[in-house]
């Protein structure tokens, strides 16, 4: 066989195996029990120094 056509079988049958799994994998870690909490202060960045500018250490953070 051509090294195309056993490519092209190995990423119609086993890569797409692996890249659901990588992607339900994904949605379980992005889940999880106590994600929560890490994705709510990273979504507020933009707003952790609406009253004032931040100092030089915390601008560092």
């Amino acid at each position: 066989m051509e090294e195309y056509t056993i490519l092209r079988q190995f990423a119609d049958s086993w890569m797409l195996l692996v890249l659901f799994a990588f992607f339900i994998g994904v949605v379980l870690w992005v889940f999880r029990p106590g994600a929560g909490k890490a994705h709510r202060d990273t979504a507020n960045i933009p707003f952790r120094h609406q009253d004032k500018p931040a100092t030089s250490e915390e601008a560092r953070k």
